[in-house]
């Protein structure tokens, strides 16, 4: 009895056991699946830069994998996923014919946070592809201008877990998706300047040339009898986003000219609240004020009175 044990011991231990199947690899060949409207943003006044962050919480490309008889594969992304996003990107925005890159001092910055990207395949559906990021845009002074903003893309290729093409065909489209899902019509909005106020209701003026408020030439005609009186000007204001100012000289009367309305904090929306106060004074005159509503002043772009002094002695 000792012996047969023995033996069947021996058999046991000389017993095969196949090593387990290794995953296979593949690369996915990431592109830019479908190009936008071409030149929809062409001649933009100001450029845009961006900075692409990787947040994703998962690196994993195939991160869901539910084909009961075969084992995950190891999917690579080709070309990585930190340098595909960023020109792809670019090469997007370039041909909507926005300004890649043109001036550090003045372009604006698009803030980019990759939250989601892979491609997965699920019993009954096929390949998803899923891409998620948020979007956020800064002015030339860091000040944001588009809030943060997720954007999403999602494409479903019904087909073989062995197709790994399919893989490839679903991301690359849930990624074009997603920069379809920017609002681009936004963003074009901080980057050029309209020739007509009204259309920029809430952009402020800040200093640098970027507003239509800012280029609108108002034509002053101030004018006195008698005439050589003094002539200042003042901002008054009814909204926090504007803040009152001291009198500035301007020149003496006859005074006709042109000026623009660089007024900081100013938009259209709010300048019903903001008033232009012109004095005009004179030895041995009494002083004499008149005001201006700054939206009609806008609107009309003029700004002229003939004041009749008075002597101080009457």
């Amino acid at each position: 009895m000792a012996c047969i044990a023995l033996a069947a011991t021996s058999c046991s231990s000389n017993r095969y056991v196949a090593p387990a199947p290794q995953p296979q690899e593949y690369n996915l060949n990431l592109a830019l699946a479908r190009t936008p409207q071409a030149d929809k943003y062409a001649n933009l006044e100001y450029g845009i830069r961006l900075n692409i962050q990787d947040g994703r919480a998962d690196k994993r490309l195939l991160q869901i994998y539910d084909a009961a008889a075969t084992s995950r594969p190891i999917i690579h992304a080709n070309p990585g996923i930190g340098s595909f996003i960023p020109e792809g990107m670019r090469r997007y925005m370039r041909v909507m014919g926005f300004n890649m890159d043109a001036d550090v001092a003045t372009d604006y910055l698009m803030q980019v946070t990759i939250k989601e990207f892979h491609t997965d395949w699920l019993s009954g559906i096929g390949w998803q592809g899923t891409v998620i990021m948020d979007v956020k845009v800064f002015d030339h002074n860091r000040s944001i201008v588009y809030p943060t903003t997720e954007i999403a893309g999602r494409a479903s290729v019904y087909g073989s877990a062995s197709s790994l093409s399919l893989a490839q065909q679903a991301i690359n489209q849930a990624f074009v998706t997603a920069l379809d899902d920017v609002d681009w019509d936004r963003i074009a909005y901080f980057l050029h300047r309209s020739n007509d106020p009204s259309k920029e209701g809430n952009k402020k003026v800040a200093g640098e040339g970027n507003t239509a408020l800012e280029h609108l030439v108002v034509h002053w005609n101030v004018n006195s009898r008698p005439q050589g009186a003094d002539v200042e000007w003042r901002v008054i204001s009814k909204t926090p986003e504007v803040k009152n100012q001291n009198y500035k000289y301007l020149e003496t009367t006859p005074y006709e000219g042109t000026e623009t309305l660089d007024i900081k904090g100013l938009t259209y929306n709010n300048s019903g609240l903001v008033q232009i106060e012109i004095k005009v004074s004179k030895k041995g005159y009494m002083t004499q004020t008149r005001k201006y509503d700054v939206r009609s002043i806008i609107d009309e772009q003029d700004i002229s009175y003939m004041f009749r002094l008075v002597p101080e002695d009457e």
